[in-house]
């Protein structure tokens, strides 16, 4: 039985736990909105198409998702504070080489880079974070988590936009060497380190299957839906892609350890988490690219001012980080999940009504209040995923959880770059303009509205140690 000073001791190294691991969130959120807010820019220096620039978003995301699955493996293996302190210093020089590219494909690779980085960066830091905490501790340790990382989508846009209005583009980049310094010292300094004595040997056949796989799949819908190649070429690139889907399938029930353990499926809660949270995902990680693009293209907003626009979608997600608690603990999970993913869908599909005669008061409010909800099911997601898993298969649990999480973002990039393409094909438009916009807004915002009835596949009480969450009966 812990004492009160022994509690108040492990809450503190907790926090402090979260907020090391919240410098990492920072630094990849910061610049994942700070990349958003240049691409424009960026496409007049490399001469590309500025829908086209998605690239630059989705080869980032994409490494993120093939070289996730071995995150959970390396932390322990090798201790879980010396891969996150490593991880650290390939997203720092990877940003480097970014600010060096003189050509498209040059980011690209570098982008790549960095994606390796992030790919062991965050969810070894969650892991860190899982593994300190007590269940208890959970939702109030990813709302400490998520605080500080949260400021990285406010800065991002309109320090972003300032950067690329007046100075260069090339300076997004630079901005993380700083952080990621301070993030190696805090780590080396303040980090536990935890591994595992009897780790099993790599499954390494499982990943290269899963590779395969995923850089297929995103590869076949990002070329294929645009019109970038033949159809055929695009149907056959997705067709091998859902091939190695299977050999993988196939090969993770003979394997022993496999890099992606499947059966974590079997546990209600996870199973809810992934599926409805891939859903609203595609949603919300096509507003980094879309809402910068709306606003400097449809409406003719220099990055600076479109930086002060988009901003304000982070901003109410700081707001609701402290109520977070509160809420779930009132409404469950179950409820919580179900109705605030109906709420914030809305507010997303209410920004295809935006124009440039749209006042700007009212794109403040749905931005701002759109931020707010789409925070709190963020936080319910993350939190509930792990309610019911055991602390041994916590790694397994974090790299297939962050594997998909990824992949989804990736979608939404791909989904909204797709609509605007079919969309300007369709009407006959040779450049992108509001209306294109307001199609990918409407579909992106449909896609995340479904999420909402799978939530109904967990109990109403779901996780109530985590939550604390009792439910009330009639008398």
């Amino acid at each position: 039985m812990q004492t009160d000073e022994e509690r108040r001791q492990h809450q503190r190294r907790t926090r402090l736990t979260a907020l090391i691991v919240a410098c990492a969130l920072f630094m990849q959120t910061l610049d994942g909105t700070i990349v958003a807010t240049a691409l424009p820019t960026m496409a007049r220096d490399f001469g590309a198409d500025p829908v086209r620039m998605n690239v630059a978003l989705t080869s980032y995301l994409l490494s993120l998702a093939v070289f996730i699955p071995a995150s959970g493996w390396m932390a322990d293996r090798y201790g879980a504070r010396q891969v996150f302190r490593a991880a650290i210093a390939v997203f720092t020089v990877g940003s480097v080489l970014c600010g060096r590219a003189e050509t498209l494909p040059f980011l690209v690779a570098a982008r790549i880079l960095q994606g390796v980085g992030g790919a062991m960066m965050v969810p070894v830091g969650r892991l860190l974070l899982l593994r300190t905490a007590d269940k208890s501790e959970v939702v109030g340790a990813m709302a400490w988590l998520s605080m500080p990382a949260l400021f990285g989508p406010i800065l991002g846009p309109p320090v972003g936009g300032f950067i690329v209005t007046y100075f260069s583009w090339r300076w997004v980049f630079d901005i993380n060497v700083p952080i990621g310094l301070l993030g190696i010292v805090l780590v080396t300094k303040f980090a536990p380190d935890y591994r595992d004595d009897a780790v099993p040997k790599l499954d390494g056949w499982g990943l290269l299957w899963s590779g395969l796989a995923l850089a297929l799949l995103m590869t076949g819908t990002e070329v294929g839906g645009r019109g970038m190649v033949d159809p055929w070429v695009g149907r056959a690139v997705i067709g091998g892609g859902l091939f190695f889907t299977a050999v993988y399938f196939l090969h993770a029930r003979r394997h022993p350890a496999p890099l992606l353990d499947l059966t974590l499926f079997r546990v209600p809660t996870f199973l809810v988490s992934v599926l409805s949270g891939t859903l609203f995902r595609v949603g919300v990680g096509a507003i980094p690219f879309l809402l910068p693009l709306l606003l400097q293209i449809g409406f003719g907003y220099t990055p600076a001012e479109s930086g002060l626009v988009t901003f304000t979608s982070s901003a109410g997600a700081l707001i609701m980080k402290p109520a977070a608690m509160s809420a779930l603990r009132w409404f469950g999970f179950r409820d919580t999940l179900l109705v605030n993913a109906i709420v914030a869908s809305l507010l997303l599909i209410a920004c295809a009504w935006f124009t440039p005669q749209t006042p700007l008061f009212w794109i403040y409010v749905i931005l701002l209040t759109g931020g707010f909800f789409r925070s709190l099911q963020f936080t319910a997601y993350n939190s509930v995923a792990y309610a019911d898993v055991p602390r041994e298969r916590m790694s397994a649990a974090t790299s297939l959880y962050a594997t998909i999480q990824q992949i989804s973002l990736t979608m939404g990039v791909t989904v909204s770059a797709a609509v605007i393409d079919m969309a300007m094909q369709l009407w006959n438009h040779p450049h992108p303009g509001v209306p294109e916009f307001a199609a990918a807004f409407a579909v992106v915002g449909v896609i995340s509205l479904v999420a909402a009835p799978a939530a109904l596949l967990m109990p109403r009480n779901a996780a109530q140690d985590m939550s604390g969450h009792v439910q009330r009966t009639r008398p």
